[in-house]
């Protein structure tokens, strides 16, 4: 019997399933009064990684939802990077996971309920890697493969960081390269080598733990994810909830050294387009090989972490101490032409 290709039953990949950010807006924007709960700390309103509710006595609870369709054909390494991607949200809020439950969309008259059971495997042995249990969960018949955590954490109020709190005068730095979109687009279209593919998929099997370390650092002002808007997208929401600007120095992103191969290929997903129509106006002048690269959707991507300048070589010396030789790609300033510049 052929093995199951779980990529051939998905419309899209990963985080690139991701609505786009403007129609996304559509969706969220309420004219409705909003509810008061002074012990909400982080919802909506900030479109930041995950809700966090003050329980009163310095501790709080972090909640997130994530959930896509495969990007990947083995089914545990799909389940795998799912919960890798859902559980990033936790840790990009400075916190810690505790506890998970699944959700599994799955349609059962066509492939069969074993291979569901792999992606719960591949699920489970990723919660045990993050130190808590995968305890339960909800599934439905689904026309599509689909896949993700519902994971709750905890985290000290004065370790707790945002998306919107950035202060001028900060650098940026990135945890994993960019370039997951375009890989694994070109592992669909069946062009990708073996070596560039493994490289993609172990970055998105890697946990991004070190935000839970991130998070007790006073000189990191904030912190994100990047994952389905692309850089661009997410470096937005940053400067605009912070209310500054960047500037970006293209050849220090961190990238995958190999992308110029594909792109010349065309190897890029759908959502790097959606993504550039919702934010294109906020950036400068750039390439269509930037374009490609910095609005490409991430699927399981690093982290985004703003560290004040003055604080560089502690910041470097203590990611160098959890084996992370990190530097800087731009810098956030008080005022610019545009939300982001590209130098």
């Amino acid at each position: 019997m052929e093995p199951i290709k779980l990529t051939q039953y998905s419309h899209g990949a990963g985080c690139g399933c991701k609505i786009s950010p403007a129609v996304l807006e559509t969706i969220l924007h309420s004219n409705a009064p909003k509810t008061i709960f002074p012990e909400l700390l982080v919802g909506n309103e900030s479109k930041d990684d995950a809700a966090v509710y003050d329980l009163g006595d310095g501790t709080c609870i972090v909640s997130t939802t994530d959930f896509f369709m495969p990007i990947v054909d083995d089914p545990a390494t799909f389940g795998a990077i799912a919960s890798v991607n859902a559980i990033s949200d936790i840790y990009a809020m400075g916190g810690e996971p505790f506890m998970a439950i699944a959700i599994l969309g799955w349609p059962v008259n066509k492939i069969p309920p074993e291979v569901a059971k792999g992606v719960l495997e591949g699920s489970r042995k990723v919660c045990l890697e993050a130190e808590m249990p995968l305890a339960g969960g909800h599934s439905i018949d689904c026309p599509e493969p689909v896949f993700g955590l519902a994971v709750t954490g905890k985290v000290k109020r004065e370790h707790l960081k945002r998306n919107d709190t950035a202060r001028a005068n900060s650098l940026l730095y990135l945890t994993k390269p960019l370039g997951i979109g375009i890989i694994t687009t070109a592992q669909k279209k069946g062009i990708v080598q073996q070596a560039h593919y493994q490289q993609a998929v172990d970055s998105m099997l890697t946990l991004n733990w070190l935000g839970a370390e991130v998070g007790k650092l006073p000189y990191v002002s904030a912190l994100t994810d990047v994952t389905g808007f692309g850089l661009l997208g997410h470096l937005c929401e940053v400067c605009e909830g912070s209310e500054l600007c960047a500037q970006i120095e293209f050849s220090k992103i961190p990238v995958f050294n190999f992308l110029d191969h594909y792109i010349e290929q065309k190897s890029m997903p759908g959502g790097t387009t959606r993504n550039w129509d919702s934010y294109g106006s906020k950036i400068s002048a750039i390439t269509d090989k930037q374009k490609a690269i910095l609005a490409d959707p991430q699927t399981s991507g690093g982290l985004l972490i703003v560290v004040d300048e003055d604080q560089q070589e502690a910041f470097e010396k203590e990611m160098q101490l959890h084996e992370y030789n990190l530097k800087p790609f731009g810098r956030l300033i008080a005022k610019g032409t545009h939300i982001i510049e590209v130098l």
